[in-house]
């Protein structure tokens, strides 16, 4: 038998066993994450890792270049998973992760290897932006730097694309919502995150306040309306 495959027997066995006074609250209260983690579905990042995260903490999104298709584009399941974690669960961090070496990147730099490949052409288009803004601001990148550089750019465009939901702009709007994008540095074991004030990418550190795509910053209220109405 696969040999991963066959670790089954010791979650049944030693993982759950250690954890059986957690999985029975989750079982019976039902799960409270603490954020949405839209991530790509490398097999070499593990959101739960990354954030050291225990069962119920994280509610993870997994797809090939961690994309969130604009909101009237399609009713799939990265729209559905965002809206039931937003209204359903209340998540009020979104978190969009990026990762070095990306396939997906790779392909949206140098797109000659999809033609067999139309499914994962067609969702790539969702990545498109991040590749123009390379190309037609940093054109000197090629290979690996070029491929990174639109990784990190392809972070910036599906937080715009995110915003684009209507559950989450309204969850802006009222200041209950923060959104983040992160970068994983596979060779580093570093994790970069977007500031939203600099535009900037920078490492995450313990002594450092933690940088903010978009804070959590009330935007509407009633008595704006009111005052907008009156004027």
């Amino acid at each position: 038998m696969n040999d991963l495959i066959g670790r089954v027997f010791s979650f049944e066995k030693s993982t759950f066993p250690a954890s059986g006074e957690l999985f029975a609250k989750l079982s019976s209260q039902g799960q409270n994450p603490k954020a949405l983690m839209i991530s790509c579905a490398d097999s070499r990042v593990v959101p739960e890792q990354i954030l050291q995260a225990q069962p119920g903490d994280l509610f993870v999104c997994r797809n090939a270049g961690n994309i969130v298709p604009p909101y009237s584009t399609m009713n799939g399941g990265v729209s559905s998973t965002v809206e039931y974690a937003v209204m359903a669960l209340g998540v009020r961090d979104i978190i969009v992760c990026g990762h070095s070496d990306c396939g997906a990147m790779k392909a949206l730099s140098n797109p000659e290897g999809l033609d067999k490949m139309p499914n994962v052409a067609a969702w790539l288009r969702h990545g498109t932006a991040a590749e123009h803004i390379v190309s037609a601001c940093s054109g000197h990148l090629h290979g690996k730097d070029r491929a990174r550089a639109i990784a990190l750019e392809n972070v910036i465009a599906q937080l715009s694309h995110l915003r684009t939901h209507p559950s989450v702009a309204a969850a802006i709007a009222r200041g209950e919502m923060a959104l983040h994008g992160w970068f994983v540095d596979i060779g580093e074991g570093q994790v970069l995150g977007l500031d939203g004030t600099t535009n900037k990418f920078v490492p995450l550190r313990e002594d450092q306040p933690l940088p903010v795509a978009l804070p959590a910053t009330r935007r509407i209220d009633n008595e704006t309306y009111l005052a907008e109405a009156a004027e």
